[in-house]
């Protein structure tokens, strides 16, 4: 059970009241990229998800889309048995960016349990989310800010990081 209280519309409110701050924030390490930056974030990162069970959540898989590559469609594929063109005609769209997206959501491998249908199989973006553990974290600043708005492990870390501001 998680001990960070998951409440998605006070995430909603709480990120959009901080948000002008957490811009302005990020501005500043873009700007700066303090070499501690990665240590700091992934040591929060862990202790953030030693208090947060995803599973109790999954507003990411329920509210946003990955981008799905090439290689996502033919694992896919390949786990689902079917082909790569049927899983692009079944699941996927493009985006503004010209970047294939799942069509719905929530996710249509999101399961009632919130367990993932193709978790071993699942797209390098739900991999790797929500990227608080991603090497040169400056560089995804733009992603964070984004996502701090759906998923409460990435609003605690950076609130956390802000507080450690002197440190960076």
């Amino acid at each position: 059970m998680s001990k960070i209280k998951i409440d998605l519309e006070q995430l909603k409110v709480k990120a959009k009241n901080t948000e002008s701050d957490t811009k302005e924030f990020f501005a500043k390490l873009k700007k700066k990229k303090p070499k501690q930056l990665d240590t700091i974030v992934h040591a929060l990162h862990d202790e953030v998800f030693e208090e947060l069970d995803c599973l109790e959540c999954a507003n990411c898989c329920k509210s946003i889309s990955p981008i799905i590559i090439d290689k996502d469609i033919e694992r896919l594929a390949k786990h689902l048995r079917m082909k790569p063109s049927e899983v692009i005609d079944q699941y996927l769209e493009m985006d503004n960016d010209n970047d294939y997206v799942f069509r719905e959501a929530p996710c249509p491998f999101l399961m009632p349990d919130n367990y993932c249908m193709v978790y071993e199989s699942r797209p390098r973006a739900c991999r790797e989310y929500p990227h608080t553990d991603r090497k040169r974290f400056y560089q995804i600043l733009n992603l964070t800010l984004k996502n701090i708005h759906y998923c409460p492990a990435v609003y605690e870390v950076t609130d956390r990081l802000k507080k450690k501001k002197d440190q960076l």
